[in-house]
């Protein structure tokens, strides 16, 4: 993929340099060349100083053949405006823009921008780990509304079948990595001993899958 991301801070650079070493077609845009110097010499990819939301920047990163924008500054305005000109202007297919005032991201969610904000999710995240000790995410999608977790089989569970563990629009086994493989099971496969079950569940389905699972005070 050709990705082009505005922004060097912290958030900017690791992205860079995680798809750079996934061997995507990086471009990063920043207007301070200090921040761009934050990627070192084993950056593969392409650094332009300038104005992420300029168009004449934008053209020069060849944001015309661009796969994916992803606005990353530490300015709200600035990354709305930048992914507003990517998607509306420029057609990018896959346009992601990271805003930190919660109330601003949900709107801009409902018309359609994909944003990320660190601040819902920060505090999602952390309610999770308060209220739901036991289950750590290795996922989380939106704001921490559906998250993916991995767990060893409870011996409650050994040779029963997926299905007693499944609870449609709720939680739902996903694979099952078993002596090291991991597989797709089918609603009729039987859980065994060393099994690492993982799953995905909806924020508001919490108690039923710890329930299920046998997390709950008193067992199930």
């Amino acid at each position: 993929m050709k990705v082009i991301i505005m922004g060097c801070g912290r958030v900017g650079t690791q992205l860079a340099r995680i798809m750079s070493e996934e061997n995507h077609e990086i471009i990063v845009i920043d207007s301070n060349i200090d921040a761009l110097n934050r990627l070192d010499s084993g950056f593969k990819g392409q650094k332009i100083k300038g104005v992420g939301f300029d168009k004449d920047i934008l053209l020069k990163a060849g944001i015309q053949m661009a796969d994916a924008f992803a606005a990353t500054s530490p300015s709200d305005n600035a990354n709305i405006v930048a992914a507003r000109i990517a998607r509306n202007i420029f057609g990018v297919p896959r346009v992601v823009a990271r805003i930190f005032d919660p109330k601003r991201a949900e709107i801009y969610r409902r018309l359609g921008l994909l944003t990320i904000s660190p601040t819902i999710w920060g505090a999602e995240r952390i309610r999770e780990l308060i209220l739901h000790s036991e289950l750590d995410p290795r996922l989380s999608f939106g704001s921490g509304d559906v998250s993916i977790f991995s767990i060893e089989v409870p011996m409650h569970l050994i040779n029963r079948q997926v299905r007693d563990l499944s609870v449609p629009g709720e939680v739902n086994v996903i694979a099952i990595t078993r002596k090291s493989r991991a597989f797709l099971p089918a609603s009729g496969t039987e859980f065994q001993k060393g099994d690492i079950i993982h799953l995905v569940a909806s924020a508001e389905a919490m108690e039923r899958t710890k329930t299920l699972l046998g997390m709950s005070e008193g067992g199930l």
